[in-house]
């Protein structure tokens, strides 16, 4: 158990650590946002493009049963919270597009990859990034369409959806630095020692970068009046979800163990900022997504150490 505090504990201290650093004052609004957009921009597209590069695949290890272990359990929670929102909670079409982002669509940049690095190490580089290739864009894609169809909007058609999603793929510097990642290794040229040591001290720097900027932005969400909805998004995206992903990863496509282990912790982690983003864009439920954020975040510590603990006992 406490190799599973070791992990936990660091983690979700330096995004307490933030918290605490936003709500005295300690840290500006405005050095918040600065501090999540490097982390974004720069310093994890610089961890993922170095871990393309070093990455290692076992034998046997499939992108596509990845993906199916992830995106197929998504969608299963995605009509789920459709669903809760409109014949539990009452919502209209359109929150049931928000809620179903919330559900499915985790903090796996800010709290996933931490979490994977720090528990399976290097072994985590291939599975991460094969997740979070297409995560930010999928998710989004899927929002838009299902708040679109709720609408009944006429104004954005499937065509528009999908370029839109083509956009969004080649400007997202996630995407773009695990291509540059990918194509590098493929060059079989390896990485010179001195920009090797630049892209592993800004890699070395998004973690704790990623996890305080993640306190920092906790100060924003708001939990009051929501419980409803936030108890709905919570049990599907911290319970539900990850236990799917369990299922299919371990049993149905039976991965690799760590590639099954990754997908499990980043399939546990709590709504992310993206879920709010959508929501305030759309005005379709942002003050339950908000308060889903802070909760969420909360109630993770909880859910990922129960995780932690039962992932020692599928690990060789």
């Amino acid at each position: 158990m406490y190799d599973v505090v070791l992990i936990v504990a660091p983690v979700f201290g330096l995004i307490a650590l933030g918290y605490g650093l936003a709500r005295f004052g300690v840290l500006s609004e405005d050095a918040g946002k600065g501090l999540a957009e490097f982390v974004f921009s720069v310093a994890i597209p610089a961890l993922l493009f170095r871990m393309m590069v070093t990455a290692q695949t076992p034998e046997g290890a499939s992108p596509f049963a990845l993906w199916g272990s992830y995106y197929a359990a998504a969608a299963v929670i995605w009509v789920l919270a459709a669903l809760a929102a409109k014949y539990l909670l009452k919502r209209t079409a359109r929150d049931g597009a928000s809620l179903s982002m919330g559900s499915t669509f985790g903090n796996i940049v800010m709290l996933g990859i931490p979490l994977a690095l720090d528990r399976f190490g290097a072994q985590a580089a291939a599975p991460l990034a094969v997740v979070i290739s297409i995560s930010s864009p999928l998710f989004w894609f899927a929002a838009t369409l299902h708040v679109e169809m709720a609408s009944e909007s006429e104004h954005v058609t499937l065509r528009a959806q999908v370029g839109a999603l083509i956009v969004s793929l080649v400007k997202n510097p996630l995407i773009m630095g695990l291509v540059a990642g990918l194509a590098w290794r493929w060059t079989g040229l390896g990485l010179h020692p001195i920009p090797d040591k630049m892209i592993s001290l800004l890699s070395q720097a998004a973690i704790p970068s990623a996890l305080v900027a993640l306190g920092l932005g906790l100060t924003a969400f708001r939990v009051r009046g929501q419980m409803g909805s936030v108890l709905v998004i919570c049990l599907l995206s911290l319970v539900a979800f990850p236990a799917l992903v369990w299922l299919l990863a371990f049993h149905v496509f039976a991965l690799p163990p760590v590639w099954a282990g990754v997908a499990v912790l980043l399939s546990a982690c709590p709504p992310g900022a993206n879920a709010y983003l959508f929501a305030s864009r759309y005005d379709a439920a942002p003050g339950s997504i908000s308060a889903a954020v802070a909760f969420g975040t909360v109630l993770s510590v909880l859910s990922v150490t129960v995780i932690l603990v039962l992932l020692r006992g599928q690990m060789p």
